[in-house]
């Protein structure tokens, strides 16, 4: 008998072959900055005051892991990832290894960094949440809107860039929207989509969460959810070629299901959590090295304290997924921000 020389590999434990160890991660969310530099009315990520950040140096390390695991799309997001003091330097390390970048940012410094963002990132998501009255309203920065604008046409200035706007519908926008596609559309930009806002998780800075009194700052009362659901009803006559073409990204189903959402908050409706395999398929990064399976479950560890492979299957992580019931846990069915990743697409 001839025996080969052939390195064995070890058998794989049970933790290994189990559903619940992540082999594969398609989507990494990082963030590169935790401060943002808008004062937005659904997000209390303006107040942190001590600055942290992911560098390239941060990064190297995890490298052999983001290989490993095949991660195929990096979303910067945060915080406002324009914050960074070297955001280029994040982007090349990451695209040197064949990874998309995708830059969500609420554009107030794109204007100033338009020739970067140009070279060094693959498409760009921008935050607009309504006509200019609106979204400076809803950002607490006066002229945000024309700064977005004029940060918009800068970047087009460079390459034709994919630019995407994603609009958070909220009390103060809710009777708007149509008038967001229009913004959209005149800016030449490729896509818009909608989310609800999130008022219940403890994302975005809410330690605890917020009060009702807060809450209800953001979200809508029962008049107002008529209101939406009759914005959504109009928007979908108006814009039927739009949403079919994909420019408005939601389907009917899912532009209804924000209005659904709403009426859940209120005890109006039953909360419906959607179809999700995010904390299988994607992780969030934040600025200090937290570990969440999204961005509204509790943090499962840091890339502080080992390889991101590891770190992503450490034991809690592991239980995490495996006790996770996404119909019937709390916190998914108050979903506004789901991810559904259908095998094999990004092989």
């Amino acid at each position: 008998m001839t025996v080969l020389p052939e390195v064995l590999a070890a058998a794989p434990t049970a933790e290994e072959v189990s559903p619940h160890f992540i082999q594969t991660l398609p989507i990494l969310v990082l963030f590169p900055h935790n401060r943002c530099n808008c004062r937005c009315v659904m997000c209390d990520i303006w107040k942190i005051r001590q600055v942290r950040e992911i560098t390239d140096r941060d990064l190297e390390p995890h490298l052999a892991s983001l290989r490993a695991l095949k991660v195929r799309w990096v979303v910067f997001s945060g915080g406002e990832p324009l914050m960074h003091s070297d955001l280029p330097a994040l982007s090349r390390l990451l695209r040197a290894e064949g990874i998309r970048v995708t830059l969500l940012t609420a554009g107030l410094l794109l204007e100033r960094f338009a020739a970067d963002v140009a070279e060094h990132t693959d498409d760009v998501i921008i935050s607009l949440d309504g006509p200019a009255e609106i979204h400076d309203r809803i950002r607490g920065v006066p002229g945000a809107f024309r700064r977005l604008e004029r940060g918009v046409a800068a970047l087009r200035s460079h390459r034709p860039i994919p630019i995407q706007a994603r609009c958070t519908v909220q009390r103060t926008n809710a009777s708007h929207l149509r008038r967001t596609v229009r913004a959209a559309r005149e800016w030449g930009l490729n896509a818009i989509s909608f989310l609800a806002a999130d008022v219940h998780s403890e994302a975005f800075n809410r330690p605890g969460g917020w009060p009702q009194a807060r809450q209800a700052q953001v979200a809508l009362n029962s008049r107002e959810v008529d209101d939406l659901h009759a914005e959504v009803e109009f928007l979908i006559q108006e814009f039927s070629t739009e949403i079919r073409a994909g420019f408005v990204v939601e389907s009917t189903e899912k532009l209804r299901r924000i209005v659904s959402h709403f009426r859940a908050c209120l005890g109006l409706a039953e909360a419906v959590a959607p179809r999700c395999n995010a904390p299988w398929v994607s992780a969030v990064i934040e600025a200090d090295g937290t570990y969440r399976p999204c961005f509204f479950h509790p943090p499962l560890g840091n890339i502080q304290d080992g390889p991101l492979h590891e770190v992503l299957n450490n034991p809690r992580a592991i239980e995490f997924r495996r006790h996770l019931d996404i119909p019937r846990n709390a916190v998914c069915r108050r979903c506004v921000c789901s991810l559904d990743v259908p095998p094999g697409k990004f092989d």
